[in-house]
């Protein structure tokens, strides 16, 4: 029985705690704060096959020229003096070229159903009970030039073999009948489902905790023990754990510790928004309004509107401006809908791991023989859990991958 400390208790954490209990290892999981909060619990809830673009993009390039510096706009970047966002930024650049998207489109579509036919398998084994619903996702929008733009995407979804519908607005008014959705059409994938996140979260804790695994929450890792290329012991502020596997999984925080080890993952925080509606909204298919690339969530007793991209280093502070911006955006493509200021103020973040590339860090570096990062998965975090939870499991277990990881390699350049 190997004995495996994993660092961080977000989605990732837990579900490769999940794997590796399957598997007849001890887990132990170790988080900095109280596991009640950030990404993991804020984000869309999506699983989401459809979204196999990488983040790193040309389109997203040439969009992100003209919002910059707007506070309000869907991508905003605080500007300051950090080296290793110059270096992430120019890795991105890089990797933003047609020829390394098209590379990444199979990786990112084998993962992604992956991570949905186990969130399927966890549903049928009744281990856990939560929310799901595979409903699809509809692309909505008001202009004639960013419906083409979408419709391009589905058309290459459809080549990937998905089922993809170019809905005029009355074919959206039927599958939402109790709304009054001011677009001109909407691209329909088929393919996706949602899910209530911290519903979820608090299930999978209280699966693991039944089945024997240790939680030691708001305690902060200090520096790794390494001697000839493995960890000996993980320290934190207030205990020394002993392991013969160690997983990384903090996220944004995650370069913070392989730095002191040597290892280069090049991460940025990317904040998101979310602003919950209790109150019935009529919305019942999750959405993404393009034009203001904000995310509708119809979730368990209530709707959830999620979104914008802010680049602004590892903190949690909440720009009022960005709200307002998710808020409007809602209410100008649902006509009708009242976001009132209370559910406004009650906006909270998170910070999204971004890789450059748009691939998450899922694997072992050749400079630590005993840790597996996993890691960097933007605003498919949610999505890819399962997956890389399974991934990482196979990994220390030594068992042939059920997808291909070199891909993920931490040691990958850019």
């Amino acid at each position: 029985m190997k004995n495996c400390v994993i660092i961080g208790g977000g989605i990732i954490g837990l579900c490769s705690a999940y794997y590796l209990l399957n598997e007849g290892c001890h887990v132990t999981i170790v988080d900095q704060g109280y596991m009640d909060a950030g990404a993991s619990h804020v984000n869309a809830g999506y699983i989401s096959p459809s979204h196999f673009i990488s983040l790193a993009s040309p389109g997203v390039i040439s969009k992100s020229m003209k919002w910059l510096l707007n506070s309000s706009s869907p991508l905003y970047v605080k500007p300051r003096l950090d080296l290793d966002f110059f270096k992430w930024s120019l890795a991105f650049k890089r990797s933003a070229i047609p020829s390394k998207v098209e590379a990444s489109i199979p990786v990112l579509k084998h993962i992604s159903l992956l991570g949905r036919d186990l969130y399927e398998d966890l549903k049928q084994s009744e281990d856990l009970k939560f929310h799901y619903e595979r409903k699809g996702l509809l692309m909505c929008y008001k202009t004639e030039q960013v419906g083409e733009e979408e419709w391009e995407v589905g058309k290459r979804g459809i080549q990937e073999g998905f089922e993809v519908k170019h809905l005029s607005k009355k074919e959206v008014d039927v599958l939402e009948p109790h709304v009054n959705l001011d677009i001109k059409g909407a691209v329909y994938y088929s393919c996706d489902a949602h899910m209530t996140p911290h519903d979820f979260m608090k299930e999978m804790i209280s699966y693991l905790k039944t089945k024997g695994v240790m939680f030691y929450k708001n305690e902060t890792v200090k520096p790794l023990e390494v001697s000839n290329g493995v960890i000996q012991r993980v320290i934190t502020d207030k205990q020394t754990l002993i392991a013969d596997e160690v997983i990384l999984a903090a996220g944004s925080w995650s370069p913070g510790i392989t730095k002191k080890l040597g290892i280069n993952i090049p991460l940025q925080a990317g904040k998101g928004y979310r602003i919950d509606v209790q109150k019935k909204t009529g919305i019942s298919y999750p959405a993404i309004l393009c034009e203001a690339r904000v995310a509708v969530t119809p979730m368990d007793g209530f709707t959830r509107f999620a979104g914008t991209m802010e680049l602004s280093g590892i903190n949690h502070d909440i720009i009022p401006k960005r709200v307002e911006a998710i808020a409007n955006a809602a209410q100008n493509y649902y006509k009708g809908l009242e976001i009132n200021k209370e559910a406004k103020n009650a906006a909270q973040c998170g910070l999204r791991p971004c890789t450059p590339d748009g691939l998450p860090y899922i694997g072992k570096s050749s400079k630590c023989k005993n840790l597996t990062i996993a890691t960097g998965h933007a605003m498919m975090g949610w999505s890819l859990g399962p997956a890389t939870g399974k991934l990482v499991a196979e990994i220390i277990l030594n068992k042939k991958t059920t997808l291909n990881v070199q891909p993920f390699s931490p040691d990958r350049r850019f």
